[in-house]
């Protein structure tokens, strides 16, 4: 039975009827979290999702080519005053292998993720997107390599980049100034994400979940950007501490208001790609099932050689870095249709909305 106050009552009525809230209504949505709005909202957010997307969950095949970043962001592992960190560099070789071992286990979109390591420039990654889409001409290429300029993207575009990741972390600039090094720029980002839309790619952006100094309000305004840019993509995880940063001893983000602002995203923007993300998966063992039953429809298995994998490390006790990638994806597709889901091997592109 729902008990809930006529005020969450009404938010939720009107996030079903896709009406834009307020910075207040989104943040009182956040203050009053409790397991009986969030059951709510998974079943309205479930609901969305299958009729555009059914019980189909995509599978993009993750490839961590470099973990070497110029960027000295305070919360990642892989920050670039991180002396214990060991860096390492996929060859374009390497590269095209993991490609060919994906796409022979299905995969059909390929995402290349990296820090921003200057050796990929535009010469190599243009080389690297052309070379993948002439091989694999049905697959779609998904590139998330940070920020760079506009004559950059547009030339990846040219190459033949679908689809573009570039989480903006917070969409609160003093949080983000909080979270960052002075050289780094909460304009800048946000511009970055403008252009990458104007140029034709599917965008995806998005945020940790309990980052420190996150609050109500600055959780609404993640929600209201979603939806006033209205992104292809959302990726959200929660905020994991990692032991060679300053928020080392900071409380991680929780699998519960994860979920929460999961399907509250997918009432904002039904047709939404959600991934169900491996940090969700980290914080809890049930965290990626968790994340598609509160209206996700995307898992990323990785396809980056396991001798590497432990390398790539965001957040402390990151998942799935020891399992071979047929591991991953048998193991994923068990793991969906326990919950009543399958995976998919098409590209699974973003479905405009009428």
């Amino acid at each position: 039975m729902n008990n809930l106050a006529p005020t969450m009552n009404m938010l939720i009525e009107k996030l079903e009827s896709h009406h834009s809230l307020s910075l207040s209504q989104y943040a009182f949505l956040i203050r009053h979290y409790s397991e009986e709005a969030a059951l709510l909202l998974a079943e309205k957010a479930v609901a969305l999702r299958k009729r555009f997307y059914g019980n189909a969950v995509y599978v993009r095949g993750l490839i961590e080519f470099s973990n070497i970043c110029k960027n000295d962001c305070f919360y990642c592992g892989i920050r670039k005053s991180n002396s214990n960190c060991q860096r390492y560099r996929l060859s374009e070789e390497d590269i095209m292998a993991c490609c060919h071992e994906g796409y022979e286990l299905g995969f059909r979109t390929f995402v290349l993720q990296g820090g921003e390591d200057g050796y990929f420039t535009d010469e190599i990654m243009c080389r690297i997107v052309s070379r993948i889409k002439n091989t694999y001409p049905d697959c779609a290429v998904t590139l998330s390599l940070g920020e760079r300029s506009y004559e950059s993207y547009k030339a990846l575009r040219s190459a033949g980049a679908d689809r573009y990741l570039l989480r903006h972390e917070t969409a609160d600039q003093a949080h983000y100034e909080s979270l960052h090094p002075k050289e780094m720029s909460f304009s800048h980002r946000m511009n970055c994400l403008k252009q990458l839309k104007e140029l034709g790619y599917q965008v995806g952006c998005g945020f940790m979940v309990g980052s420190p100094g996150q609050t109500p309000q600055t959780l609404a305004k993640d929600l209201k950007f979603v939806e006033t840019f209205r992104p292809h993509m959302c990726g959200i995880g929660p905020f994991i501490p990692h032991q060679e940063t300053i928020y080392r001893d900071a409380a991680p983000g929780t699998v519960e208001m994860t979920c929460y602002l999961l399907s509250i995203i997918r009432l904002i923007s039904p047709s939404i790609l959600l991934p169900a993300t491996t940090a969700l998966g980290t914080i809890h063992p049930l965290g990626r099932e968790k994340g598609i039953l509160s209206g996700a429809n995307v898992v990323m298995p990785n396809l980056s050689p396991v001798s590497v994998r432990k390398k790539y490390e965001l957040y402390d006790n990151k998942i799935c870095t020891g399992d071979e990638s047929a591991q991953c994806r048998q193991c994923l597709a068990r793991r969906m249709e326990s919950i009543g889901y399958e995976i998919v091997t098409h590209r699974g592109d973003y479905i405009k909305q009428d």
